[in-house]
C-alpha cells in the first residue's frame, strides 16, 4: 500500500522533531518500563520485550543511565508513581478504527486527555471489544536494504521460510510481519542472514483498511497526530489507508 507507507514515512520524519523536544525519550522510556514490569524482570536477555525496547532507545541515542533508570522504575526502585499499560479503541471519523495504546501514572487524567482530543475531532469513544475484532497482535521487523546488494525478492523468502505472515515491499525497505510470539525467532533467523534490521516490535495491524474521501482522511491524520503528541500515548494503530496525494497534503 503505497501511500500507507507514504504516511508512515511521514511520521517516521515527525520522530525525529519528538526525539529533539525530548518526547521521544519520555516515550521510550516508558517502553522500557512497561516491558521490565510486564515482561517478566529487568534482564534484557530473559526478557525479549524489554530487549526490543533497550534495543530501541539505543538506535534513538538515548542515554545508557536514562535506560537504567527506566529499569529500575519497572523493578519498582525509587519514589516515582507505577506505570500501568492501558488501550482505547475508538471511531475517527469516516469510520475508521483506532487503537490507542497509553502508558501513564494517572488514569483518571489520560482517560480525560484521550477523550477530549477525540470528541473535539469529531470522533466516537469506543467500549472494550468495538474496534479491537479489527486488528490482530503482530510483530513488525523493519528492514532497509538501501546501499546493499541484497535482493529484496531474495529477502522476502528468507523471511518466509523464518516464519514471517507477509512482507510489504515499500522501495528499498522491507516491512516484515509475523506471529507476535514468533518474532524473535524470525529476527534471529534474518539477523543470521545479515539483513540489516533497522527495528523489531510489537504492533495491531488491521485485518482490512478503509480509505475514506480526502477531508476525512485528512481529519483522522491530524487526529492520530494529536493523539500521539499526548505525553501518555504511546502509538496509535488505525485501519486508516490514503493515497499518496492524500498524504502529502497532510505533510
Amino acid at each position: 500500500m503505497s501511500g500507507h507507507s507514504k504516511w508512515h514515512t511521514i511520521r517516521r520524519s515527525k520522530g525525529v522533531v519528538d526525539q529533539r523536544r525530548g518526547q521521544l525519550f519520555t516515550k521510550l522510556a516508558k517502553d522500557i518500563t512497561l516491558a521490565v514490569k510486564e515482561g517478566g524482570g529487568g534482564d534484557p536477555e530473559m526478557n525479549f520485550r524489554l530487549r526490543l525496547a533497550v534495543d530501541k532507545a539505543k538506535a534513538n541515542n538515548m542515554p545508557n543511565d536514562s535506560i537504567q533508570r527506566s529499569v529500575d522504575r519497572g523493578l519498582g526502585k525509587g519514589n516515582e508513581l507505577a506505570l500501568e499499560e492501558l488501550y482505547y479503541e475508538s471511531y475517527a471519523p469516516g469510520g475508521i478504527a483506532l487503537m490507542i495504546e497509553a502508558a501513564t501514572d494517572n488514569r483518571n487524567r489520560t482517560n480525560s486527555d484521550v477523550r477530549a482530543v477525540i470528541s473535539k475531532a469529531g470522533g466516537t469513544p469506543g467500549e472494550p471489544g468495538s474496534v479491537s475484532w479489527m486488528f490482530e497482535l503482530k510483530g513488525l521487523i523493519s528492514v532497509d536494504l538501501t546501499g546493499t546488494k541484497l535482493d529484496p525478492d531474495e529477502v522476502q523468502l528468507i523471511a518466509i521460510d523464518a516464519g514471517a505472515d507477509d512482507v510489504e515491499a515499500i522501495g528499498d525497505e522491507l516491512e516484515i510481519y509475523c506471529d507476535w510470539t514468533q518474532l524473535n525467532t524470525v529476527r534471529l533467523a534474518l539477523l543470521a542472514q545479515k539483513i540489516p534490521i533497522t527495528g523489531a516490535e510489537k504492533t495491531m495491524r488491521p485485518k482490512t483498511a478503509v480509505e475514506p474521501e480526502e477531508k476525512e482522511a485528512l481529519s483522522v491524520m491530524r487526529l492520530i497526530e494529536k493523539l500521539e503528541d499526548l505525553d501518555d500515548v504511546q502509538k496509535v494503530y488505525s485501519n486508516l489507508h490514503v493515497s499518496d496525494e492524500v498524504a502529502a497534503k497532510f505533510e
